[in-house]
């Protein structure tokens, strides 16, 4: 399977930015006579192997008027779904990222309250002296010593400082689920390619964040099980929300525990956008920066649209 194919009749760009329901049974139906009538393989009959690692591509994060809306979500978001219908049959399998958090988490308001007995506004950095000083205090008296010994760490590990983020990704909520534009070619891609979508969770612990899928900032171990199974892959292809965040710290990650998986990471650059929030907050400058520290690593920054498209193995002499 070399060509690209057609984006398939079901497909609606104009719906990537909203919410519905997925019709499984009538995409299924599509799906086996898709592959069928275009010649597509099982992705256990791959040769070369293509992973495609979708970080975060959820409402909470991609649709507008959700809690922390990025706002090149929905046209990456679009992107990203024509890349998996045009490369159905070279994308072997689909990982993707699922933030999952509940209220009491050290990044939410209600982990922290100040002098006057309230809780923090979303978008409040919380520094070391902020803490020390008794600006910012856990609302839970037992857990004052880990919030100072956690502010101490980010500091020391490069860390970015504290940020309390609206809540969002809340399990059970309609801003945890995938963008159902996302999630509906993902099922048909494992439908076509007979390839399950592998699911990973992050973000449970409620003492710590957890941009990255492979780690927590603080404490805890490596998702070494997920790091060996990308490394499995002859190319891995990145992309998702945010880059400023925990795009960028996925790949740090990555980098950190699979050097040599460098040279097979493509990035997608026009299916991430940075957290740029008006008047409060823009990490464009950050995300930027992060890029160019790994390609100078040797990772490669692609576009979707690619023709033909960079992390195909070279054509035979």
């Amino acid at each position: 399977m070399r060509a690209e194919l057609p984006i398939p009749p079901h497909f609606d760009p104009a719906r990537v930015g909203a919410v519905w329901r997925i019709d499984y049974e009538a995409r299924a139906s599509d799906a086996a006579v898709w592959a069928e009538r275009r010649g597509i393989r099982r992705a256990d009959e791959d040769r070369f192997r293509t992973c495609l690692l979708a970080v975060d591509c959820q409402n909470t994060f991609c649709t507008p008027g959700f809690e922390l809306f990025v706002p090149g979500a929905p046209g990456d978001s679009r992107r990203l779904c024509e890349l998996v219908y045009r490369q159905l049959g070279r994308i072997t399998e689909i990982v993707a990222t699922l933030d999952t958090h509940t209220v009491h988490q050290i990044f939410h308001a209600a982990f922290l309250v100040g002098r006057d007995g309230r809780h923090p506004p979303p978008y409040t950095t919380v520094s070391i002296a902020d803490v020390e000083e008794g600006v910012w205090r856990a609302a839970d008296p037992g857990r004052q010593e880990h919030l100072e010994d956690y502010i101490r760490e980010l500091a020391a590990g490069g860390k970015y400082e504290l940020t309390i983020w609206p809540y969002h990704a809340m399990l059970g909520g309609v801003g945890h689920a995938l963008v159902a534009a996302v999630e509906e070619a993902f099922f048909f891609h494992a439908v076509v390619r007979a390839a399950p979508t592998r699911f990973e969770s992050k973000g449970g612990d409620p003492l710590t964040e957890h941009y990255s899928i492979l780690g927590p900032e603080v404490g805890g171990e490596p998702n070494r099980a997920l790091v060996e199974h990308l490394a499995s892959f002859d190319a891995v292809l990145l992309a998702g929300q945010a880059k400023s965040h925990c795009v960028a710290w996925t790949v740090e990650d990555l980098l950190r525990l699979a050097p040599d998986l460098a040279p097979r990471l493509f990035l997608l650059e026009d299916c991430t956008s940075p957290v740029v929030v008006p008047g409060a907050a823009d990490f464009t400058a950050p995300a930027d920066a992060a890029f160019a520290r790994f390609t100078a690593a040797g990772t490669h920054v692609v576009r979707s649209s690619d023709s033909p498209p960079a992390w195909l193995p070279p054509a035979p002499a």
